[in-house]
């Protein structure tokens, strides 16, 4: 069976688009710990990334770093509830999903780590 809202175009498509992105986010918001928690980092380190750099590439390099964190948990939360909605119970394939979702997230703490620290102490 097709997916209804696919058959959408145009604008109309545009902002459907934009109402899931944003209830997407609002659901992560309210039901994820982490992605609080890298909200909050965010809301500190992207004026940070203004006020500590005069350089363009330099900001884009730091404030790509933070969303990039942002976008990792996103997807990495909407593993963990496919995961979740498919069965509570454990399973090795479940456990290996959410562990490689969970590894990116931790790729990604590591490069905004990375990023911010070889930008500021050049």
């Amino acid at each position: 069976m097709e997916n209804p809202h696919k058959g959408k175009t145009g604008l109309r498509r545009l902002l459907n688009a934009f109402a899931y992105s944003c209830s997407g986010i609002k659901e992560a918001y309210r039901n994820e710990d982490a992605f609080r928690q890298e909200v909050l980092l965010a809301a500190i380190l992207l004026p940070l990334a203004f006020w500590l750099t005069s350089d363009a590439i330099e900001r884009a390099l730091l404030i790509g770093s933070v969303l990039l964190l942002l976008i990792v948990e996103l997807v990495n939360s909407a593993i963990e509830a496919v995961v979740d909605r498919i069965s509570l119970e454990n399973h090795p394939l479940s456990k290996r999903a959410k562990d490689i979702g969970s590894a990116a997230v931790f790729i990604c703490i590591l490069n905004l780590l990375a990023v911010w620290l070889l930008v500021l102490l050049r």
